[in-house]
């Protein structure tokens, strides 16, 4: 399957499933429960995941899917699939803080190659390019992308006055005890795969997450930065974090921009 006939789908069907949480969004109320561990779960994020799976299998029916609401159906380990978190960030989505955004990425024996970020509130759009690339797409958005952007990392970022991105949701003493082992020029929270974006287009230059996440949650947003030429390595003994593994639980990792040296374990 042609990258560029693939990044357009997950294009398309991002946009799609973006307007259907914003009209959930913008209303005076909506459901909320709460999942088995629990964690919410709102009827955007299910809106949002039927229109995607029903997209993606249709488009690419051969490909196995695997979705947050969907993930209970896979209990295998796989290579190359696509992933779709529907609504990442939902505590942000139903605090109404906007730092959410849709997530669909496609792994290609463990690496994320393709990824589409859209964060519907914010009006920002990430994706990579079928060449390897990475472009940040300016609004209004339509059928056919409009104007774009290559987007990089900071290519020599200064260790002695980094920028760092950390959780709005998630921030805790072991992540700021880490961060506090470098020289921080200033800190910006965001929630949800934005983080990776940030990092992506030289807003900051550094993410460590030491706290529970799924593939879903990271692999458009990894794609993305790898796209701008960062990096994402686990936390324990950095090396490249891989995708497919049984249960599709992530270890702590590190996002960042290569030229930062990090700190050892």
């Amino acid at each position: 399957m042609p990258f560029h006939q693939m990044i357009t789908e997950m294009r398309r069907l991002a946009l799609k499933a973006g307007d259907e949480i914003m009209r959930i969004y913008d209303a005076e109320d909506f459901e909320v429960r709460a999942k088995s561990d629990a964690s919410p779960v709102t009827e955007a994020d299910e809106a949002a995941d039927a229109l995607i799976s029903e997209g993606l299998r249709a488009a690419f029916p051969d490909i196995p899917l695997v979705t947050e609401e969907q993930a209970a159906t896979h209990g295998q380990s796989l290579s190359t699939f696509l992933i779709v978190d529907p609504l990442d960030g939902t505590k942000e989505f139903v605090q109404r803080r906007g730092d959410f955004t849709v997530n669909i990425a496609y792994v290609v024996d463990g690496v994320p190659k393709l990824g589409v970020v859209y964060a519907p509130a914010k009006g920002r759009l990430f994706y990579t390019t079928a060449n390897g690339g990475a472009v940040e797409e300016k609004g209004p958005f339509g059928e056919k992308p409009g104007e774009v952007h290559a987007i990089g990392v900071n290519s020599m970022p200064d260790n002695r006055g980094l920028m760092v991105v950390a959780s709005k949701s998630h921030r805790d003493a072991a992540t700021d005890d880490y961060i506090n082992r470098y020289a921080v020029r200033d800190m910006t929270s965001a929630g949800s795969s934005l983080k990776f974006c940030l990092v992506a287009t030289g807003e900051a230059d550094l993410y460590p997450r030491l706290g529970r996440t799924m593939e879903w949650d990271t692999a458009a947003g990894d794609a993305v930065l790898r796209g701008a030429g960062g990096e994402v390595v686990r936390f324990d003994d950095h090396s490249a974090l891989t995708y497919g593994k049984p249960g599709f639980e992530n270890p702590f990792f590190i996002a960042f921009a290569p030229g930062v040296l990090l700190v050892k374990n």
